[in-house]
């Protein structure tokens, strides 16, 4: 597993703080089963990927392993995972912060949607399931490509992030339904 050091954290105020306490506590409530959790917005730049990273250090800060799960595959992702041409263990990156590892970003793959309904990302998930505490998938906008439902599909839930005052509550409804 390869090491990789963050070297700045956004240091938040307290309201911030106890309100990703309070996301990490909701999650602890849903049930000892719910350990693989999607993560999605609406629309492009809402916050998801700041919320994914931040909801991870609050659960690795409580003593929780987590690891972050980069599947938005059209930016990025772990397609050298999904395609073969690594292992898992090369994936996963072990960061500086304790309990709390990474799988980056790969070259942008041609089919990002049939890498992420096949079985290989299936069966990852059931991997880092009985290794980790917690799985963070970070996903693209469901309002704008299919790749999170695909994903959600397989996960125990999904979080949607919602940027306030810029999205409609109806838009968001369409997208949750």
């Amino acid at each position: 597993m390869q090491n990789v050091v963050i070297r700045a954290i956004e240091r938040l105020d307290f309201r911030t703080k106890e309100a990703y306490k309070t996301l990490r506590t909701n999650l602890s409530f849903a049930g000892k089963n719910v350990k693989v959790i999607s993560l999605t917005s609406c629309t492009p730049n809402e916050g998801k990927t700041s919320v994914s990273f931040q909801l991870c250090l609050s659960l690795a800060e409580s003593g929780k392993q987590t690891i972050l799960v980069d599947a938005d595959l059209r930016k990025s992702g772990l397609s050298h995972y999904l395609s073969g041409q690594v292992e898992l263990d090369d994936a996963c990156c072990r960061t500086n912060v304790n309990n709390f590892d990474i799988i980056f970003a790969g070259p942008v793959p041609p089919n990002p949607s049939e890498l992420l309904g096949g079985d290989a990302f299936r069966n990852m998930l059931e991997v880092l399931r009985m290794k980790y505490d917690y799985v963070i998938v970070d996903t693209p906008p469901l309002g704008s490509v299919i790749d999170a439902a695909i994903v959600g599909a397989i996960c125990d839930g999904t979080v949607i992030v919602v940027e306030s005052g810029a999205i409609s509550y109806k838009f968001v409804q369409n997208v949750k339904e």
